[in-house]
């Protein structure tokens, strides 16, 4: 779709938009499904990137502990507790502006190793990367690589000037490039204008290829950033932001992030209706808080939806 016609969809009534998306969702998925996915910050803090939103950027003053890159046995430990709580994803997120070739990324090389043998999708997120480091997670069994673009190009200089939207959109190439699955969303409620999002939108849809996992993060206002007073955004407009996300990207894991804490149950049920289909489960989300194992549980035992298998091909998808 063109930027105009994504537009058009963005404001059709909303009822009919999430109608319209559920009905996509169910002729790609199966609907009774959700995948459940684990975020463990494997290196916190001391980031040398100014993003406004971010509580590890050395350019902001968060109330937050510097901590060194973790070791694999201990991260191999989160991942079988993750595993075992019924997550078949198991993403880890390094506070790095780029990778830097040498001990630290081949001890992650070695953790995407373990849990990749653990039957785990292996994800990371570890900054801007080259082809030839994509070609190294990738032989250690690296499943996804997450890199947002976060906002609209337009908008995305109010909120990071310490790398350029064509860096997040080198990265994605240099994934693709590897052959590994692109993870690539990004958040809403940074003071950007309808226009921006709908931008963002039309933008991961055109990426080539598609995002296989297009998280939709709310913004969460952290004491010490620039954007610790923004106003939360409409509950409706992020809806209308899954449902859209749907329509265009029909065969994505469309995932609920961070933010998710403080939305209802009933908005996260409307969300799963207009086609989410992952969410992040744990305490935290790097280094954020994010609903309990017990919380999710009952709202997916309530709603009827079950646990989605590691490495699943949907045959909706195969005959697509």
């Amino acid at each position: 779709m063109n930027i105009t016609d994504v537009t058009e969809l963005y404001h059709k009534p909303l009822l009919d938009l999430v109608y319209e998306a559920a009905s996509v969702h169910r002729a790609h998925h199966d609907h009774h499904e959700m995948q459940l996915c684990t975020l463990l910050s494997i290196k916190t803090g001391g980031c040398a990137e100014d993003c406004k939103y971010c509580s590890q950027s050395i350019y902001n003053n968060a109330d937050l502990e510097k901590e060194t890159l973790l070791k694999t046995d201990e991260v191999l430990e989160q991942a079988r507790k993750a595993k075992e709580s019924g997550s078949t994803r198991f993403c880890m997120g390094a506070a790095w502006p780029k990778v830097l070739d040498g001990r630290a990324f081949d001890r992650v090389c070695d953790m995407v190793r373990g849990v990749s043998d653990m039957g785990l999708e292996a994800c990371c997120t570890l900054g801007m990367l080259t082809e030839a480091q994509a070609v190294k997670l990738k032989e250690a069994g690296l499943s996804a690589y997450n890199h947002n673009l976060d906002t609209s190009e337009a908008f995305y200089d109010k909120i990071i000037t310490t790398r350029t939207y064509q860096d997040r959109l080198d990265t994605l190439q240099n994934v693709a490039k590897a052959g590994i699955s692109a993870c690539c969303g990004g958040i809403l409620g940074l003071g950007e204008s309808e226009e921006d999002r709908i931008s963002l939108l039309h933008t991961l849809s055109n990426l080539d290829p598609q995002p296989e996992s297009v998280p939709i993060n709310m913004l969460i206002p952290v004491e010490g950033t620039p954007l610790a007073d923004q106003a939360p955004l409409d509950i409706f407009e992020w809806i209308r932001c899954i449902a859209v996300a749907r329509i265009l990207m029909p065969k994505a894991m469309v995932r609920l992030s961070a933010g998710r804490l403080s939305i209802s149950k009933e908005a996260q049920a409307l969300a799963f209706l207009a086609g989410a289909n992952a969410i992040f489960t744990g305490e935290k989300l790097l280094t954020a808080p994010n609903p309990e194992e017990d919380f999710d549980r009952a709202l997916l035992g309530e709603l009827g939806l079950k646990p989605r298998t590691p490495y699943k091909k949907d045959v909706r998808q195969e005959a697509a």
